[in-house]
C-alpha cells in the first residue's frame, strides 16, 4: 500500500510538473509575440464585425448573417462547405426605406423585424 501512495504522489507531482512547463512556454511565447496580438482585439464600440443572427436549418447546416461594418452578409454553413448566399444587404431601416419608396409600405404601416422587434419609427427617438 505505501508503495502504491508513493506511485500516485510521484504522478501527481509530475503532473503539476508538466503542466507548469506548458504555462511557462506559452508565456515566454506571448511575450516574444508568437500568440495571438491583444492589441488586435477591439472593444465592444470599436468593432467593425460581429455576428448578428445564427439559424439552424437542419442537424448540420446553419444560416449564419454577418455584418461587416454596416453592411450585412448571408451565409450558409455546414460541416464540409461554407457559401456566400447573399451579400451586401443593408440594415433593416434601409429595407423599409426600400418599401416606403416603392410603394409596397404606407406611412406609419409597420415592418416585422426578424429579431423579433418593430421597425416603425417612435415618437420618443428611441429604438
Amino acid at each position: 500500500m505505501d508503495m502504491d501512495m508513493a506511485g500516485y504522489l510521484r504522478f501527481l507531482l509530475a503532473l503539476i510538473f508538466v503542466l507548469g512547463l506548458i504555462a511557462l512556454v506559452a508565456a515566454l511565447a506571448r511575450r516574444a509575440g508568437w500568440g495571438f496580438p491583444a492589441a488586435a482585439m477591439k472593444r465592444a464600440g470599436g468593432r467593425r464585425l460581429g455576428v448578428v443572427e445564427v439559424t439552424p436549418l437542419d442537424g448540420r447546416r446553419r444560416l449564419i448573417l454577418v455584418r461587416r461594418d454596416s453592411i450585412e452578409h448571408l451565409l450558409l454553413v455546414g460541416p464540409t462547405t461554407e457559401m456566400v448566399i447573399e451579400t451586401g444587404i443593408e440594415g433593416v431601416t434601409e429595407f423599409r426605406q426600400a418599401l416606403l419608396e416603392t410603394g409596397q409600405l404606407e406611412t406609419g404601416q409597420t415592418v416585422a423585424d426578424p429579431g423579433g422587434g418593430d421597425t416603425s419609427p417612435r415618437d420618443d427617438g428611441a429604438r
